[in-house]
């Protein structure tokens, strides 16, 4: 399965956004990760529909749009139309989690579901076969720059190991955290998508960092 670097605009410069994106396509990204955050799900807030659609209207990177929000139900129609590519809810926000997958699917977007540190994969169990993206939280959400939780290469090398044994399709993706360390560790666990803020969007040259963490997920 392709190995995808997805910058996190968390850590951008939100003065020079259009930069710091032409920052990235040069170093051959793919993807742009997008955390939206509402204040309540976690403390936390950050933007909605209207900044995703201003982003599609400057770039043609796959937008990687995770609702860290409660209710997301309410706004996936919005965050659809916007412009997103992937949609991410999290397990813990969803209370009927297949219907909330279906729809985004029938929006014709990708669908991922997200677990924070302190939720099991077990929850994931009956969901897997339908999405095409799970995402481990490797930080409590709410915040860029926090320390990567190490308990969180164990959540991917069993998720690997059912995507193996089930023969199923999902990406494993994870944020929090990345750098050049955690990277490598992350990739050898097993994911597939890896979530970098500070790493790159906080770096003295966005695209030299870029294009090194491109290459440690490619090697």
């Amino acid at each position: 399965m392709e190995k995808i670097l997805a910058p996190s605009i968390l850590s951008a410069d939100f003065t020079n956004l259009n930069q710091s994106i032409r920052a990235v396509e040069l170093a051959g990204v793919k993807w742009l990760h997008c955390d939206v955050m509402d204040g309540h799900f976690v403390p936390n807030i950050t933007f909605g529909p209207l900044v995703i659609s201003s982003l599609r209207k400057i770039t043609e990177l796959h937008l990687d749009v995770h609702l860290m929000i409660t209710d997301p139900d309410r706004y996936i129609n919005d965050f659809a139309r916007a412009g997103s590519d992937t949609i991410t809810v999290h397990q813990e926000a969803c209370i009927h989690l297949n219907r909330t997958i279906n729809s985004i699917k029938e929006l014709g977007k990708n669908a991922g579901v997200s677990i924070n540190p302190a939720t099991p994969v077990s929850t994931l169990f009956e969901i897997m076969e339908f999405v095409d993206l799970v995402l481990i939280m490797s930080v409590n959400p709410g915040f860029g720059g926090q320390k990567f939780i190490k308990s969180s290469l164990n959540k991917i090398s069993e998720l690997n190991k059912i995507r193996t044994e089930k023969n199923l399709k999902f990406q494993i993706e994870v944020d929090g955290g990345i750098d050049r360390t955690t990277i490598k560790e992350c990739l050898n666990a097993g994911c597939d998508v890896f979530v970098a803020g500070n790493s790159v969007f906080n770096s003295d040259n966005i695209t030299a960092s870029a294009i090194e963490l491109n290459n440690l997920i490619k090697t």
